[in-house]
């Protein structure tokens, strides 16, 4: 009987793909790549075509060696990696080194891990595709002349352990200029003023803005207009003007890509992109899911197609009719234009709509199922009918004053039944106004003037930087996990409050390459090599072409740039808290975690010590200071000053505020959907929790629950 070798790239996926294709194939991992260039040298040999030099990677012998002897006795061999560039770039490299030719039909891809899938794809093995592959080793090359050529400068000239890239130098940027742009603002103040009014005594209130002012938009500047304008309104007459109704109807987000899936995820569920790219690996490659044994729960990860099968979309329709109905079900599956996209493979969806998040969830980690659970709703939401609103606009006239009233309710759920798309600080609304008509008089309860001042742009959170990302064409969807680790492990970048600030280094490499390598750090020139390498994959440019166009004016800046640049000294705030080793005041330095001290005779001296924040209470154990302080992995948690002599520690915000039971200081304890409760720090304390929780989240969650009651109801009917 003939035996056919698959190779897969992770253990996971081997084990799930084996029990789909029998018996007569045998399934191995080769854990990612096998060869690369090497970490010690350039190994790029820019003199003659950029020839790349690769060797097998140190601590894989015994890994390969297996594999050899696996293709020896195999009839056929299938290379079976990821379905995406670098993937195609493995499957090259695993031909050479188990001597199978690259014209032979032995590549076979899949977008999704199901038994259909799989067995439909060792029926159409092809040739492997070099365009692919030398896309990759153009990428490859281009980051190792970036890395090993630029970086060794920045040694030189500021310090050692320091990296530049060809995209993290771009998002580098993108972050310092954003914090420049907030540093430099100036708020100005407005006012806006706003009538409570109704139809007659007792009746509903609803508010109308002011909108003009004699017919004019007129900015009001300070409080002395505000409050002119709110005496003249006192005494007006309000009289309604115009009313304008209209159906508005908003349409479903599509299915997620790669990036959208990372935005998504880091707004609702608050993950990094690492931790979405990570748990998604493990929906794709498989999961045991008790009798069924291990399987895909969702398509390929990495894609940046909105595209779905039209089997998909069929199965999507019959499940949407069945459970939500008629109603909600479109005529024709929905469409989603592919800007930019290589619509290599299909959108982020599940592989199966037999496999219910809540039927899986006993299977999963809570971190599987919540994500599971987003790709599942925002592909069912996709697939669904509009939802639909009924909008009213009342105009509202008071002598020379103009002011407007907006409403709009939710008439038909559609999608929203299922899904919403999380929005930057953004949300619909139900605000309901009164049936009114043209000269009805109203009646004045109370004119309300209000202070604002103008905001900044907003500093990136990760979600944000991973949409600037993707809207400049910069990187690709699956290099942004990477990115953002780098740069934050880096010390060139820090999160404070979920948004990314940049360091003092930060600014310095920046406004270095800035000067030097202008182009390193151009939005628009790394958008546009991105899309060089595109052109490469398709078979319409050459990739030793494309880098030698980068390589020659790059290589004579950095000539010019070694010669030029004396030594940068970093800015140093000295602190007034002595060495205890050798007596001289510590500095502030800045590390992945944030700032600390350190002595500035390193590295005969390597002293360093934490920058300890005081939370304005004392330890209950020792009376001793409670200081915040942070984990390994950077998370936030307060013990008492003295330790290790004290061992009080808590993860909840201490209070200045004490329990009237024991005395002790109270604690601001966080649930993760936004609420949270003033609870005694004491775990031993019979106080029970205040019930004190966020206003505004209460009210939100509040109006959601009763939004679920009306489409509940809705369906019911």
């Amino acid at each position: 009987m003939s035996k056919a070798l698959v190779v897969v790239e992770s253990p996971a996926k081997a084990k799930t793909i084996e029990k789909f294709l029998g018996k007569n194939y045998i399934v191995r991992a080769s854990m990612g790549h096998l060869r690369d260039l090497p970490k010690s040298q350039f190994g790029v040999d820019v003199e003659n075509g950029f020839t790349p030099k690769y060797i097998n990677i140190r601590g894989k012998g015994d890994l390969i060696k297996g594999l050899k002897e696996a293709a020896k006795a195999a009839d056929t061999v299938y290379l079976a990696s990821d379905p995406d560039r670098e993937g195609e770039a493995i499957a090259w490299h695993l031909a050479h080194i188990l001597n199978i030719s690259s014209a032979d039909a032995c590549r076979i891809e899949f977008n999704e891990i199901t038994k259909t899938a799989i067995q439909n794809a060792v029926k159409h093995p092809r040739p492997i595709n070099l365009s692919r592959v030398d896309a990759q080793q153009a990428r490859r090359i281009l980051d190792r002349i970036v890395g090993y050529q630029l970086s060794p400068l920045l040694w030189r000239k500021i310090r050692k352990g320091l990296s530049a890239g060809r995209v993290q130098s771009v998002a580098i940027r993108l972050i310092c200029d954003r914090e420049k742009e907030v540093l430099a603002f100036v708020p100005q103040e407005y006012w806006t003023v706003t009538a409570k009014l109704r139809e007659k005594v007792k009746a509903p209130l609803f508010e109308a803005e002011l909108i003009s002012i004699e017919g004019k938009k007129t900015p009001i500047n300070n409080e002395a207009e505000a409050e002119g304008i709110k005496r003249e309104l006192e005494q007006g007459e309000f009289v309604v003007d115009d009313i304008k109704k209209r159906e508005r109807r908003r349409n479903p987000a599509p299915p997620f890509t790669t990036s959208s899936l990372q935005q998504d995820a880091a707004r609702k569920l608050g993950f990094t992109s690492r931790k979405t790219m990570m748990i998604a690996q493990q929906l794709y490659e498989g999961l045991d899911i008790g009798s069924a044994g291990a399987v895909g729960l969702i398509t390929y990860m990495r894609t940046d197609s909105t595209r779905i099968a039209e089997s998909a979309q069929n199965d999507a329709s019959n499940y949407i009719r069945e459970t939500y109905g008629d109603a909600y079900t479109p005529e024709k599956a929905p469409v989603y234009s592919n800007k930019k996209s290589q619509d290599a493979h299909e959108a982020v969806r599940p592989t199966s709509l037999e496999l219910v998040p809540q039927k899986m969830e006993k299977f999963l980690s809570r971190d599987q199922y919540r994500l599971y659970n987003l790709i599942w709703e925002r592909f069912i939401a996709s697939q669904m009918t509009a939802a639909v609103y009924d909008t009213l606009t009342i105009t509202i006239q008071s002598g020379r004053f103009g002011l407007r009233a907006t409403g709009s309710i939710l008439k038909f759920a559609g999608f929203t039944a299922v899904y919403t798309e999380s929005k930057e600080e953004k949300e619909e609304k139900d605000v309901a106004l009164p049936e009114l008509s043209p000269g009805q008089a109203l009646k004045l309860f109370k004119v309300l003037p209000k202070q604002h001042f103008t905001e900044p742009p907003p500093r990136y959170s990760e979600a944000l930087l991973v949409k600037i990302l993707e809207e400049k064409g910069i990187g690709r969807p699956s290099t942004y996990a990477p990115i953002i680790e780098t740069i934050i492990g880096r010390g060139y970048v820090v999160r404070v409050e979920k948004r990314f600030q940049p360091t003092e280094l930060g600014f310095v490499v920046v406004d270095l390459l800035k000067q030097y390598f202008p182009n390193i750090v151009d939005v628009e020139f790394t958008a546009s090599m991105e899309n060089q390498l595109d052109e490469i994959a398709e078979g319409q440019a050459s990739w030793q072409e494309v880098l030698q166009d980068f390589y020659q004016p790059f290589s004579a800046t950095l000539t010019h740039a070694d010669e030029a640049i004396g030594h940068v000294e970093l800015p140093v705030e000295v602190s007034d808290i002595p060495c205890e080793h050798c007596g001289r005041l510590m500095v502030v330095k800045q590390g992945r975690y944030g700032k600390f001290l350190a002595c500035p005779g390193f590295p005969e001296c390597r002293n360093t010590k934490p920058i300890l924040k005081e939370a304005g209470v004392l330890c209950p154990l020792c009376q001793g200071t409670i200081v915040e302080r942070r984990t390994k992995r950077g998370k936030v948690f307060f013990g008492c000053k003295n330790y290790p002599e004290c061992q009080f520690v808590t993860w909840d915000t201490p209070t200045k505020d004490t329990c009237e039971t024991c005395g002790m200081f109270m604690v601001r304890h966080n649930y993760k959907n936004g609420r949270f409760a003033l609870k005694c720090g004491n775990p031993n304390c019979p106080t029970q929790e205040k019930n004190e929780t966020n206003p505004v989240k209460s009210k939100t969650e509040k109006k959601i629950k009763q939004k679920a009651k009306k489409n509940t109801a809705s369906r019911r009917k």
